[in-house]
């Protein structure tokens, strides 16, 4: 075998794993700490107008798009009495996600194997929207309403 085919069969096996590696990212991710890409699942073509089956899910990943790319991340979201989506983040602008998203942008809420099409609207109250009602949030502090992007 030549120095030059086993140079492009090494190559080749190269391509095939970061390949390979690249699909199970893609799959399984976010996991933990680990940021993911796009989130796969069944998409919701309904509008969602309360979201209060939410607190009674372990896991909430959200999409959002930073530049050309998406980008993904597990948190925690929790639903109000009334329905309502909220997600919250501590030290938010020095998160990727958190200094990348801007109100009215696009993303994707997946819960369990459902995608939802969701806007994002960052709050920007002084007061926490849980008792006390007169406790101030920290700047650092980001709380982002969700709304059904489905019309």
């Amino acid at each position: 075998m030549t120095p030059a085919r086993r140079v492009l069969l090494g190559l080749t096996a190269l391509f095939i794993v970061a390949l390979g590696g690249i699909a199970v990212w893609t799959t399984t991710c976010p996991c933990n700490q680990i940021p993911g890409f796009m989130l796969l699942g069944d998409v919701q073509k309904a509008p969602v107008t309360d979201w209060s089956f939410v607190n009674d899910i372990p896991l909430c990943q959200i999409q959002i798009y930073a530049g050309p790319m998406p980008h993904a991340v597990n948190l925690n979201c929790m639903a109000t009495p009334e329905g309502g989506l909220f997600l919250s983040c501590g030290n938010c602008e020095r998160k990727f996600w958190g200094r990348h998203v801007q109100d009215g942008a696009h993303g994707r809420l997946r819960l369990n194997a459902t995608v939802y099409p969701v806007v994002f609207t960052r709050v920007k109250d002084e007061a926490n929207p849980t008792p006390p009602p007169d406790a101030k949030r920290p700047k650092e502090w980001g709380t982002f309403q969700l709304r059904s992007a489905v019309d």
